[in-house]
Order: structure tokens, then C-alpha cells, then sequence
């Protein structure tokens, strides 16, 4: 029991603020941020990123009367215009959700609300850090995190999220969709992604995540890495979510491992930087680096000992 508190005071600690994917100066003027590419043929879209950032963000709100007619206190700037066509809401599981169109984009956006800090049953499965068989054909061997799985696909938020996005393609000509979700939001926003891309195809359907755990093992990371290949994580250099649950090099069968492609947001000589990550999902250049390399090592001995209780 003292480890299983030790570990639900690490996932606690690992909510933190959604990222500000903007740079202010004195006066408040805002500056493009530094993106580094490392000489990958992947391309960083700044500016899509802050749009789909706003939904990942006004998911969170609790007034549903100003959600749905897109007149939250996030519902502006890059924005605009956002039709809103569903707002799920699943008490039960404390899960929230929305579907809808954004015209400048011609795109259908999902967004999937992350962990609620006051609700215990969205805690209980971050901490379920258990792998189960991916129910999907052709995929040997994948095995993903029992409590995200669950929480997409056994609850409310597939049947309808597919079926909003069925209505909303045969509406507006059949147009791409982007998933979005912060944190434990990015995890069921991946498993919404990939069954949104069994359904319509690989190349209409495009996941953008912030600070997103890892969610399945090597034999799943690479299978999704597949079937959506138009996928970002962004990540930032303080936050300990994306080392969550823990990916073991020793065990590269049995770990969770995440997908590409990462981003990473971090600090250089005080200028923000976004810097491509390469194609592993796992880059020690990146999200894995300094301190988040340092973490990763001090849970993998956390969890060697707890493993002998």
C-alpha cells in the first residue's frame, strides 16, 4: 500500500499546466519560437499547433451552455468560427468530450478532456498501469494500458464520437479530423485516432497530443505509427506525464513505449524552442533527455523494488 500512495503522489504531481504554445515579449508582442528540425523531413506547423491547442484546452470547461456556442473564455483567437455539431458528456467515468468543424481548417475536430484533479475514478485509471491485448485484427503481439483503453473504448465516448464524426464528414464533404487531448485527454485521444482510422482511412485522420503518457508497448507503438501516420506529441521539458507509465530499454517486449512523432518543447540560451524529434518515439535527445532521462532511471528503481512487495 505505501508503494501504490508513493506512485499516486508521482501521477499526481505529474498534472501540470496545459502548454502555452506562445512566446511573449516586453509590451506584449508575441514572436515566432525557434524550431529545430534537425534535418527531418517532418515539418513543425507552429501555428496549426497553437489552434489545436485552444481545443485541447476548452474541453476542460465546465460551462457547456457557453462550450457549445463557442463563447468560453478559450473559445477565440485562432478559433473563431468553431461549429460545434456534439458535446459528450459521460458522468459515470467523468469523461467529457466534443466534436465539431473548423472551417478555416476544413477539418473535423475531436478533442478528449484529460484527468479531472477531484475525480478518483480517473485517477484509478492512470494508475492502472496493467497491459491487455489490443482487440484489433492484424496486429500480433500489442498489448496497451488497460485503464486508457477502457476508458475509450468501453465507455460513452466510442459509439459517440464515431458516430458524430460520421454525421459531420457526410455534412461537410467527407473533410479530414484532427484528435486532440491534453494528458490522460492524449492517451484516449490516440485510441480515438487509431479506431477513427480503421474506420476512415489512414490518410483522413491526423492525432495531435500535449503532454500524453505512454499507452502501449514496442509491438503497438509500431503498428500505430502505421495506421496514423499524420501524429504529434508535444511535449515539455518539465513535465513528467510522457515518462509515465515507465518505458524499461531492458525489457523492449514487455515496456510501454511510446509512438512518434514527438516535439519538444524547451528552453535554449531563454528562448523557447520546438525541436522535431526523431522517428523512435523514444528519442534521448529530446523529452528523454537531462532530467526527464534522470526520472525515467529513478522510477525504473522505484518500481524494481516495489515489483519485490
Amino acid at each position: 500500500m505505501a508503494g501504490q500512495r508513493w506512485v499516486g503522489k508521482v501521477a499526481a504531481a505529474a498534472v501540470v499546466a496545459l502548454l502555452l504554445l506562445s512566446t511573449a515579449l516586453p509590451g506584449g508582442a508575441r514572436r515566432e519560437p525557434d524550431v529545430n528540425n534537425n534535418g527531418r523531413s517532418f515539418v513543425f506547423n507552429y501555428t496549426l499547433t497553437k489552434a489545436v491547442v485552444e481545443y485541447a484546452a476548452a474541453v476542460y470547461m465546465t460551462d457547456l451552455t457557453a462550450l457549445y456556442t463557442w463563447t468560453c473564455s478559450r473559445c477565440n483567437d485562432l478559433t473563431r468560427g468553431f461549429e460545434m455539431t456534439c458535446i459528450i458528456v459521460d458522468v459515470q467515468n467523468c469523461l467529457q468530450a466534443f466534436v465539431g468543424v473548423d472551417h478555416n481548417l476544413n477539418a473535423i475536430i475531436v478533442s478528449i478532456r484529460g484527468t479531472q484533479e477531484n475525480s478518483i475514478q480517473n485517477w484509478i485509471k492512470d494508475l492502472i498501469w496493467k497491459q491487455v491485448k489490443l482487440n484489433y485484427p492484424n496486429m500480433p503481439n500489442a498489448k496497451v494500458h488497460i485503464g486508457f483503453y477502457s476508458s475509450y473504448n468501453n465507455t460513452v465516448l466510442r459509439p459517440a464520437i464515431t458516430n458524430a464524426v460520421r454525421k459531420a464528414r457526410k455534412l461537410h464533404g467527407h473533410s479530414d479530423v484532427i484528435v486532440t487531448g491534453h494528458s490522460m485527454g492524449g492517451a484516449l485521444a490516440s485510441f480515438c485516432a487509431l479506431d477513427l482510422a480503421m474506420s476512415f482511412g489512414s490518410n483522413n485522420v491526423h492525432l495531435m497530443t500535449f503532454g500524453q503518457p505512454r499507452v502501449g508497448n514496442a509491438a503497438f507503438a509500431s503498428y500505430f505509427a502505421q495506421y496514423v501516420p499524420y501524429t504529434v506529441r508535444m511535449t515539455h521539458e518539465r513535465d513528467i506525464v510522457p515518462h509515465l507509465p515507465p518505458y524499461f530499454f531492458f525489457l523492449p517486449k514487455l515496456t510501454y513505449k511510446h509512438f512518434p512523432r514527438e516535439v519538444w518543447e524547451h528552453e535554449v540560451d531563454g528562448n523557447t524552442t520546438y525541436q522535431v524529434c526523431d522517428g523512435s518515439g523514444e528519442d534521448p535527445n529530446c523529452c528523454r533527455w537531462g532530467a526527464g532521462a534522470c526520472f525515467d532511471s529513478a522510477l525504473e528503481c522505484v518500481c524494481a523494488v516495489l515489483e519485490r512487495f
